[in-house]
């Protein structure tokens, strides 16, 4: 079950915490996606070791692949969808990650139940 979280809460947490709970997020963001996209691909916890050990760079690939499962689960669920979100989110996931996370985060909310 997907649990919908408050963005702007997320936000203030990754400051705080200088950016501790950031990790934390982006664990329960794979987790979400997997569940919303009916892809377990990746497990969060995975995805987080992935991108530490390649010093990031395997969260740039886990970005396109969100938005590739965004826009599955989007399809799935009859909402329409014109554009391709992993773009999008390769992008933000490159110029800030609490951005790309909160927009993540926004549309989790959006097919969350």
């Amino acid at each position: 079950m997907v649990r919908k979280k408050d963005i702007v809460v997320c936000i203030i947490l990754t400051i705080i915490t200088c950016g501790l709970y950031n990790l934390y997020w982006l664990i329960c963001l794979a987790e979400d996606i997997n569940t919303l996209s009916n892809e377990a691909d990746t497990s969060g916890g995975m995805v987080l070791l992935l991108t530490i050990i390649t010093c990031g760079i395997y969260g740039l690939y886990w970005a396109y692949r969100c938005g590739e499962k965004i826009d599955k689960a989007k399809q799935s669920r009859g909402i329409n969808t014109s554009s391709n979100s992993g773009i999008l989110f390769l992008l933000l996931y490159l110029l800030s990650r609490i951005i790309c996370f909160a927009i993540i985060q926004h549309e989790i909310n959006k097919m969350a139940s």
